[in-house]
């Protein structure tokens, strides 16, 4: 309401101190009257048009941070890939993750500038990348042996690189590494090709290793060393296995913004992901982008 009184003064005070050459005055009074009425919506549309630019902006915000606790509600990550999160609380990420992507703030997300940098899982499906290593891990080691700690992916210059670190044990950490080529398809879709996965070499945490197992743990360590020197070094490099044209997908981005990424494949299902760094790798600079 005083938004519209403001807007009216406002408007009132602009046709009083407007200055009408003589030759106007020859016009019918319905047209000035006309002229008038128009002056008022234009003047009202400049005041009213600020404050629901503002609304929308905090009700993006809101949704963000509804989304983000959500998250923490039902787990996190480690809920989400040991099978701990609720159908509950599935629902009610879904919901949010709905209600954000409608004030989604990027027309163009497939060539945005956002798109790059280093990018952290917080939910996914099935069909994505993150399902699919937890998926390796789960089905040959039992819980109490291994986890997927985290998961995070690389974006630069349409190529992609998916870090899956996983621990065994609780003293032996690794790495799943899916590499991937990243095609824009428009505005909102893009496909991505897998293109080489590498097991990164197992990184053993001395001081958590249980003491029945050292003894083992300290013959494997002589065994690797005593192996042919190109042999040694290929596992120290990484196992890696190429997956052109083994494995590609159809995804949409329906959300994108400097700190939330969400896309969905094309059964509709997910996947969102927080931004952990923005800046590329020394030596690199930004690409050129379409508006």
């Amino acid at each position: 309401m005083a938004t519209s009184v403001s807007a009216s003064h406002l408007c009132i005070s602009s046709i009083t101190n407007c200055s009408i050459p003589s030759s106007s005055w020859k016009v019918s009074s319905s047209r000035v009257t006309w002229q008038r009425r128009a002056c008022c919506r234009a003047m009202v549309q400049i005041q009213t048009g600020a404050p629901a630019a503002y609304a929308k902006e905090m009700e993006r915000l809101s949704a963000k941070e509804s989304l983000l606790l959500a998250f923490k509600d039902a787990g996190e990550f480690e809920g989400l890939v040991s099978g701990k999160t609720t159908e509950y609380q599935r629902i009610d990420v879904n919901e949010r993750i709905t209600s954000l992507e409608r004030l989604n703030p990027t027309p163009r997300p497939t060539t945005s500038p956002f798109l790059e940098g280093r990018w952290k899982f917080e939910w996914f499906g099935p069909g994505s990348p993150g399902l699919f290593a937890a998926r390796v891990i789960f089905e040959n080691f039992p819980s109490s042996l291994a986890n997927l700690s985290k998961m995070d992916v690389f974006i630069k210059d349409g190529n992609a690189k998916i870090t899956a670190n996983t621990t065994f044990l609780n003293s032996i950490e690794s790495s799943i590494i899916l590499s991937t080529k990243l095609s824009v398809e428009g505005p909102l879709r893009m496909k991505e090709e897998y293109v080489e996965g590498t097991l990164v070499s197992p990184t053993v945490l001395e001081d958590r290793v249980p003491e029945q197992l050292k003894g083992a743990l300290g013959q494997a360590v002589n065994v690797l060393q005593q192996l042919p020197a190109p042999l040694r070094d290929a596992l120290s490099n990484g196992l890696k296995v190429p997956l052109s044209g083994s494995f590609q997908r159809l995804f949409m981005i329906s959300y994108l913004d400097e700190e939330i990424l969400i896309i969905r494949n094309t059964t509709g299902i997910p996947e969102v992901l927080t931004k952990l760094e923005t800046s590329p790798p020394l030596g690199e600079s930004n690409p050129e982008y379409e508006s």
